[in-house]
């Protein structure tokens, strides 16, 4: 999952997806690059399980699958929770240090 959304194309067809389902042509305008390029990612994205496809006439529309995403996000909760104790642990630290633009202290 993860090495399927390091790559930046298609978090960016994740992000438009995610707005509004689109077709193949609307994600090339809105990415500024190659239909088969697009075709490929997407095709990645699906056989991820992140998108589903379906058929409208001739153009085939995707929009975001959000299961998977919930489950890549729940997963990353206790991660999310250890770095925000790290992040008020430094708060706390830079908050103790002396401020240097407040010239010494005058009660030593």
């Amino acid at each position: 999952m993860f090495e399927v959304l390091a790559e930046r194309n298609r978090r960016r067809i994740l992000d438009l997806l995610q707005a509004d389902e689109r077709s193949v042509g609307e994600l090339v305008r809105h990415i500024g690059v190659s239909q088969p390029a697009v075709s490929k990612h997407l095709r990645v994205l699906r056989e991820a399980g992140l998108v589903d496809v379906r058929s409208e006439g001739q153009r085939r529309v995707y929009r975001v699958r959000v299961r998977p995403l919930q489950d890549v996000d729940r997963w990353l909760e206790p991660y999310r929770r250890l770095w925000a104790s790290h992040l008020d642990q430094l708060e706390a630290h830079l908050d103790a240090m002396p401020d240097p633009e407040a010239g010494p202290d005058p009660d030593p």
